[in-house]
């Protein structure tokens, strides 16, 4: 296991998607208010959304200069992204969001520890 990201471009490439997915959840296109909607996340909830994925966007980057924070931050992203499955369950919304974005958010992340970190 390495505390610093090897490769290190697998988590740059997430770290701008989780970023630009934070700013389009700051004032959602449709396709994302559809799926916050089909969850049942109440609208007054979503910019929280937002912050955990900058948060996130800052940790998988600080991780490439502080040892363990890159670590720390894909964990948080398959907890975030596991939480997001769940909810999806629940609530029954389980069409091409719950499998393409959730899962395969989940799956990335999954993949990004086990190459990144641990291999």
């Amino acid at each position: 296991m390495t505390l610093l990201p090897e490769p290190w471009w697998p988590v740059a490439v997430m770290a701008l998607i989780v970023l630009v997915d934070g700013v389009l959840t700051f004032t959602p296109p449709k396709f994302i208010a559809v799926c916050l909607d089909g969850v049942g996340l109440p609208r007054d909830w979503w910019w929280v959304l937002a912050v955990v994925k900058f948060l996130a966007a800052i940790g998988l980057v600080a991780g490439f200069w502080v040892p363990g924070v890159g670590l720390a931050a894909v964990i948080g992203l398959i907890a975030y992204f596991l939480t997001a499955a769940i909810a999806h369950l629940r609530a029954g919304y389980v069409g091409r969001d719950f499998w393409l974005n959730c899962l395969g958010m989940l799956a990335l992340n999954i993949l990004i520890l086990v190459f990144c970190f641990l291999v």
